[in-house]
């Protein structure tokens, strides 16, 4: 009988303890969404800013060879925050203008609504993933004591800021605009 102790035995339990801790927190992201939009419908449009960022940071995790450890799933739970608050910026956006046109109607469509309320947010959603990628750099960077167990979690954070980033800029307006285009 063998048994594997010291580092890798803190592995495994550490890792048994992320399978519980990212489901939770992903249920829990839904809720909040939910409760803060009324509507699940939008918590949905919203959440879609999630798998954009997981596979970010995945790609970039095997584009610079490096495994899915602790750190790393650590930096996939703080990305999500991340993605999820430019997410809620850009939907927040569009819903104030549609609310601005029903409330004066202006007679300003759903696209106009959609195209003005993204290109609004673009300085604020831009500048949260930019301040957040730039902070992580030094560590990504560095190669003293402990950068084996920071990088990771700086490489999931930067490349899935980037993905996350383009794609709900870009596919966030138009699955909404899909998804109101009867309303």
């Amino acid at each position: 009988l063998i048994t594997y102790g010291g580092q890798f035995e803190n592995l495994q339990h550490a890792l048994a303890r992320l399978q519980i801790a990212v489901p939770i927190s992903l249920v829990l992201i839904i809720f909040l969404l939910y409760i803060t939009f009324n509507s699940f419908k939008k918590a949905m449009i919203i959440f879609i800013a999630v798998p954009f960022a997981a596979v970010g940071g995945v790609l970039a995790l095997q584009m610079l060879g490096m495994d899915f450890s602790c750190s790393a799933g650590v930096g996939f739970i703080a990305l999500f925050g991340v993605a999820v608050l430019n997410g809620v910026v850009l939907v927040d956006s569009i819903n104030q203008r549609r609310q601005a046109c029903v409330d004066n109607l202006s007679g300003e469509t759903l696209y106009d609504s959609v195209f003005e309320g993204t290109v609004g947010r673009l300085r604020p959603v831009l500048m949260t993933a930019l301040t957040s990628a730039l902070g992580l750099i030094p560590i990504l960077l560095s190669s003293g004591v402990g950068s084996e167990i920071q990088q990771p979690l700086a490489v999931v954070i930067i490349g899935g800021l980037f993905s996350s980033t383009a794609l709900t800029l870009l596919v966030l307006p138009t699955v909404y605009q899909w998804l109101y285009r009867n309303n």
